[in-house]
C-alpha cells in the first residue's frame, strides 16, 4: 500500500480495499538518505492502526532495495547497515509487526567471497542491528528469492544458514514469496508437490519460522531464476496453486501480501484479491 500523503494513509487505503493485512515502505526505498519520521506522523499512524487493529493485522514493512548486508565491499556494507538501522528504527516507531528483507547479494568482484562467507555476514549484521535497536517490536523476515544474478536466499538451506547464526531466534523468520520460490525451482503446482514443498521447508527450516507470504504469479518459467511478478492466474504458476495456499489450515493466520503490478487505480488490486478469495473453499 502506498504511504503517499502520510504513513497512516496506507491503512486507510487497505481498509478501502478490504485488506486483512498490508505491507508498506517506511523509508525511501531507492535512496540511501531518508528523513526521520515526525512525531505527528507517528502519532497519526499509531492512532489509525489502533482504530483498524481488528480489521488489518499484521502490518509488514519491506526494506529498501539498495540494502545489501551480504557485501564484502566495506563502503557499501556501512551504507547498508546504516540504512537498515534507519529502517528498523522507523519500524519500531510505527510498531510494525514484521520487517521483510531480501537477504543480500554476493560480491562477485571479490575472489575471496563464497556464499557461506556472505551468508554469515548477513547474520553478523542482523545480530548487531538487533542489539542496536532498543526493545524491537518486530520480527525480521528473510524473503525467499528467485536467485537472480548473485542474490542469496534462493534455497531453504541458504536461509537456514543465516538463521542458525542469529542469536535471538524470536526475532527471525521467513517470508515465502510464491513468484520467487517458483523461479528458484520450487514446484508447488500440484497438491502432491505442494505438500512435498512444505515437508522440505519443515525439515530444513521448520514451519514455526514461517510468518508471512507474498502471493504473486510468475511471468517466467519454473527454475528460470528471473524475478518478474504478474497478476494472479496470468503467469506460469497459474490460478489453481494459489488455492492450495489460501485453503491450508496451517497458514490461516499467516498474512498473504500481493505485490502484483500496480496500475493508476486500485482496480488491479481489487481483481487480484477477488481471484484469491474466489479460491477459498466453502466449508
Amino acid at each position: 500500500m502506498s504511504v503517499s500523503g502520510g504513513k497512516y494513509k496506507a491503512l486507510e487505503r487497505g481498509k478501502e480495499l478490504t485488506c486483512e493485512s498490508i505491507q508498506v515502505f517506511v523509508r525511501n526505498v531507492r535512496g540511501w538518505q531518508s528523513k526521520p519520521l515526525e512525531k505527528k506522523e507517528i502519532d497519526k499512524y499509531l492512532e489509525t492502526r489502533e482504530q483498524l487493529r481488528s480489521e488489518i493485522w499484521p502490518v509488514l514493512s519491506h526494506n529498501s532495495y539498495l540494502i545489501n548486508l551480504a557485501t564484502s565491499d566495506e563502503e557499501k556494507l556501512e551504507k547498508s547497515h546504516n540504512a537498515m538501522f534507519d529502517e528498523l528504527v522507523k519500524a519500531n516507531q510505527l510498531k510494525i509487526d514484521h520487517v521483510v528483507m531480501h537477504p543480500g547479494t554476493l560480491n562477485k568482484h571479490d575472489e575471496k567471497e563464497t556464499e557461506h562467507t556472505a551468508l554469515a555476514r548477513i547474520a553478523t549484521q542482523l545480530n548487531s542491528l538487533l542489539k542496536e535497536i532498543e526493545k524491537p517490536t518486530f520480527k525480521i523476515l528473510l524473503e525467499t528469492t528467485a536467485g537472480q544474478g548473485n542474490n542469496l536466499g534462493k534455497t531453504f538451506e541458504e536461509l537456514k544458514y543465516i538463521m542458525d547464526l542469529i542469536e535471538d531466534k524470536d526475532k527471525i523468520g521467513v517470508c515465502f514469496d510464491t513468484c520467487h520460490a517458483f523461479a528458484a525451482g520450487y514446484d508447488f503446482t500440484t497438491p502432491e508437490k505442494y505438500e512435498q514443498l512444505w515437508d522440505e521447508f519443515d525439515s530444513v527450516i521448520g514451519l514455526k519460522y514461517l510468518f508471512a507470504f507474498h502471493l504473486n504469479d510468475s511471468e517466467k518459467e519454473l527454475g528460470s531464476r528471473v524475478d518478474r511478478h504478474i497478476h494472479i492466474g496470468q503467469g506460469k504458476i497459474g490460478k489453481k496453486p494459489f488455492g492450495f495456499f489460501v485453503n491450508d489450515e496451517r497458514f490461516k493466520n499467516h498474512p498473504g501480501i500481493l505485490e502484483t503490478p500496480k496500475g493508476k487505480t486500485i482496480e488491479e488490486d481489487k481483481r487480484n484479491l477477488e481471484i484469491l478469495r474466489s479460491l477459498i473453499e466453502k466449508k
